[in-house]
């Protein structure tokens, strides 16, 4: 009778796991780290980290005091989620793909804009105010940026020229992170019917399908998605609310209208996802629940530690006066020149500027959603190339 060979068996079982993960599209084994070398981020406001100051000019002080001490082309006191997902991956923050001074893009590059669409502009009725930087758009700049690259490598011969350009090889194990639609939604709930919303849904969730399939084709592996936060909270919807009809807000405070379709989309695009890992079966498709992280801050907002979720910290809103001084912004009231500044405790603060989330909610989101809490497989941020 032939003894065993431990050794030798532990050694084939190993192999067969790696090759099992292989024919899924990567050579890795399930216990290991992705180790990505860069991040592509696509997206609107939630994640902009220069796009829209670079495109339109500058977003003023107060905005980045808490963390940069300066504004830093982020619609917060400091670092946003996409800042959080560097962090924790290791990598430096991503630069804006508009941003040409200053940008490094060793480490990947950012192309979400603020006030940006998963649909385009002119396919929608939404009025002036919408980014210019579609989702398409964004992934056509990507895909410019792609070829560049490559481009520009291949004609580099002094080593320092490639500092600050990605590798071409890397494209293919770095992560590609998602985080838009809101503006739609915003947009659709006060010009459309509900008949229009329920076309503009579908028409939303095949556009992004879209984008995916295409950055797929492309090499694209592991994509980390978020899906719509519950964007009837923004305190900007509910300030100056009066003779308040039964039904408009849910006990929290927040639009329940809005909520409803937000809660509709996420629903038929986690189901859009879910079919494509069996279309395309090679990338690994993680699906983050940033609506029920954020809507659990928002629901205990003092068990945590802060302030009343619907008070803003940056700007001057007097609801019996009709007074909005927008954060950064100066208006003549009473024949004063006033500024909407900070609080100077925004740390206590869920909203910073009744829009925009400050630092320390998202800093309390990100820990709650890259440890693999909310996400569809339940898996950290770090292993989120490994296919389900």
């Amino acid at each position: 009778m032939h003894k065993i060979d431990f050794k030798k068996l532990k050694v084939v079982i190993l192999a067969l796991a790696s090759l099992a993960l292989c024919g899924r599209g990567r050579w890795i084994t399930a216990w290991a780290q992705c180790n990505f070398p860069a991040i592509y981020n696509f997206g609107d406001t939630n994640s902009d980290t220069g796009g829209i100051s670079a495109a339109f000019g500058p977003i003023p002080s107060p905005y980045g005091e808490s963390f940069f001490g300066r504004p830093a082309g982020r619609y917060s006191d400091g670092r946003l989620i996409i800042d959080f997902i560097a962090e924790n991956l290791g990598l430096p923050y991503v630069s804006s793909y508009l941003d040409s001074l200053g940008a490094d893009f060793r480490h990947g590059a950012n192309f979400a804009a603020g006030a940006s669409t998963i649909v385009i502009q002119n396919e929608t009725i939404f009025e002036s105010g919408i980014s210019p930087f579609s989702l398409e758009v964004q992934t056509t700049q990507f895909d410019q940026f792609k070829s560049r690259t490559y481009d520009l490598y291949q004609q580099a011969t002094d080593p320092l020229d490639k500092t600050t350009l990605p590798r071409p090889n890397e494209f293919s194990r770095a992560l590609y992170t998602f985080d838009i639609g809101q503006n739609d939604l915003s947009a659709a709930v006060r010009k459309l019917t509900g008949a229009q919303l329920e076309a503009v849904i579908p028409k939303m969730v095949n556009r992004f399908a879209m984008v995916l399939t295409r950055l797929y084709l492309q090499g694209a592996r592991a994509f980390w998605i978020h899906n719509i936060g519950p964007i009837g909270w923004l305190p900007v919807a509910t300030l100056h609310i009066r003779n308040q009809k039964p039904g408009l807000l849910d006990k929290v405070g927040c639009m329940q209208r809005l909520n409803r379709m937000v809660v509709e989309f996420n629903r038929q695009l986690k189901a859009r996802v879910t079919n494509l890992r069996a279309e395309l079966p090679y990338a690994a498709f993680n699906f983050i629940d940033i609506y029920s992280a954020k809507y659990d801050l928002i629901s205990n907002a003092k068990i945590y530690g802060f302030r009343d979720p619907m008070k803003i910290c940056c700007g001057i809103h007097e609801s019996y006066m009709d007074v909005d001084v927008w954060c950064g912004q100066r208006a003549i009231i009473n024949y004063t020149e006033v500024f909407g500044g900070s609080c100077g405790t925004a740390d206590t603060y869920i909203s910073w500027d009744g829009v925009h989330f400050s630092e320390a909610a998202n800093h309390w989101i990100a820990n709650r959603v890259l440890n693999g809490s909310y996400s569809d497989p339940p898996m950290p941020i770090s292993k989120s190339c490994l296919t389900s």
